[in-house]
């Protein structure tokens, strides 16, 4: 049993404030338990969820290490923990989160189906949304991270992926219970290079995958509507200890296959100039149409992130923090004529651009948080919009692949109008770093029917072994309200 020696570090950070904030969270360790923190919580760098460093590496005693001694967890997408408790260990550092959720829409469908999310499924029952367990691996360079993914997200995160249907072996299966599996080497070069193969997380809208990271549990269109994980290869350059430079070349956005001869590029620009301030760029390019090759999409993603005080011993507010997302991009080619409506050869125009903005307020020690925000979406032509599942679901069925899966599908052609917004508060209750109590409401509005109605998506008894009623349809409408609350648990 390893002891803890107790030592305040002082951290000063003045180029927001002009005055000397006060003291980081790590004040209750001393400098070697400190660094085994450290060491143990430079995870995968999943779209920068990282609290101190952003990778699983080794020490590089030329350099330093990226992003060390920079305080990220306040940041939305980010681990808060400042202790892991496996940090004893040398090669191998485990990890286990759990996401539990009931949440109850006012709609009341009765089939109990939440349409519209990857974070909810099921309404007015108590979900297992997410299990995951694994963990990095560390040896002379030699890197790995592995996380499984069981429960309803198993499910709900890879059903707008079509690049399954292009051949056999059933991919959606193969890696539908593994959130992150990739293997690499560390290259003690400025601080840093990763090269990494396998499935690893997106960066791409700003919020984690991983529930516990983010400071909303429904995440807003921007975060809900843009991948969560990748399959390729990435090469990750720190430069400085503020930058970091990365690179991708990918089967597709969020696709375990390829849709069609070429795969997908795309890199990040991370740059966190103080413990303050953070700034983030991602950019992709692809043809993801299934089956259709000329049709050419690219993608923009940008965040800022502010801490704009930062009292962690107060016993009233002790941080304030706000984030702003940005993205566009377009599809162009096929049909479809990106920013622009075309001739009856260019066809509709096919774009996404959306915006989100959230403010967090800390209390009591960082015990307490208040979190309001939201954002809009607009995606002529629905190419990123969460498809409607049941009856409503256009996928192809997989038993007839020719007919869509349901039998009143939801239209999802070129140029078919759409656009969203929602908002949404909820309060925090964070007894310590590894469990985290939510209550969150949350309104969503489209400008087409597409969230489950009192008469749901399934059939008129909302159960599936029913036979349809010919008079039925899938009830979908313009608003939803909802409850939620969340358990997360992390170690």
């Amino acid at each position: 049993m390893y002891k803890l020696i107790i030592l305040t570090i002082y951290f000063f950070t003045t180029e927001l404030t002009g005055q000397v904030s006060s003291t980081h969270e790590n004040e209750l360790f001393n400098q070697q338990s400190t660094k085994k923190i450290q060491d143990s919580l430079k995870k995968s760098p999943s779209a920068d969820h990282t609290i101190i460093n952003s990778d699983p590496v080794e020490p590089n005693q030329q350099s330093g290490e990226p992003f060390e001694g920079l305080d990220l967890s306040w940041a939305n997408g980010n681990d808060r923990r400042t202790l892991n408790i496996w940090s004893s260990l040398n090669y191998f550092t485990p990890s286990v989160l759990i996401d539990l959720n009931y949440t109850h829409s006012f709609n009341n469908p009765i089939d109990n189906t939440v349409v519209g999310s990857t974070a909810l499924a099921r309404n007015n029952e108590m979900q297992l949304s997410a299990l995951h367990f694994g963990g990095d691996f560390n040896y002379k360079g030699a890197r790995a991270r592995i996380m499984t993914q069981f429960g309803t997200r198993s499910i709900v995160i890879p059903r707008n992926d079509y690049s399954p249907y292009r051949g056999q072996y059933r991919l959606a299966d193969a890696y539908r219970y593994l959130s992150e599996a990739f293997a690499g080497y560390h290259i003690s070069k400025w601080y840093g290079i990763n090269i990494d193969a396998g499935l690893f997380m997106s960066y791409i809208g700003l919020n984690s995958f991983y529930q516990s990271e983010n400071w909303e549990y429904q995440a807003s269109f921007t975060s809900d509507n843009t991948p969560w994980f990748f399959n390729g290869l990435r090469i990750q350059i720190h430069p400085t200890r503020h930058l970091k430079i990365e690179t991708w070349i990918i089967n597709g956005w969020q696709s375990y296959g390829v849709f069609n001869s070429i795969p997908g590029i795309g890199g990040n620009i991370t740059w966190v100039p103080n413990s303050n301030i953070k700034l983030l760029t991602n950019d992709y390019f692809g043809t993801d149409a299934a089956g259709i090759p000329e049709r050419k999409r690219f993608h923009s993603d940008n965040s800022l992130l502010v801490r704009y005080y930062n009292s962690p011993k107060s016993r009233g507010v002790s941080k304030m923090a706000f984030t702003l997302t940005a993205d566009i991009g377009f599809e162009k080619g096929g049909g479809v004529n990106g920013f622009t409506n075309g001739d009856s050869t260019k066809g509709p125009a096919q774009y996404f651009a959306s915006a989100m903005f959230y403010h967090r307020i800390w209390f009591f020690q960082d015990r307490f948080a208040w979190t309001i925000g939201g954002g809009l979406m607009k995606n002529p032509g629905r190419y990123l919009v969460l498809l409607p599942t049941g009856q409503a679901s256009p996928l192809p069925n997989p038993n007839n692949p020719t007919q869509s899966e349901g039998a009143f599908p939801f239209g999802a052609n070129p140029g078919d109008p759409f656009s969203a917004w929602d908002c949404s508060t909820n309060i925090d209750y964070m007894p310590n770093q590894s469990i985290t109590f939510r209550i969150e409401f949350v309104y969503r509005h489209a400008s087409v029917p597409y969230f489950a109605g009192r008469g749901g998506v399934t059939s008129q008894t909302g159960y599936s072994t029913s036979t349809l009623d010919p008079e039925w349809r899938p009830d979908l409408v313009q608003s939803e309200s909802r409850l939620l609350f969340a358990l997360l648990f992390r170690i």
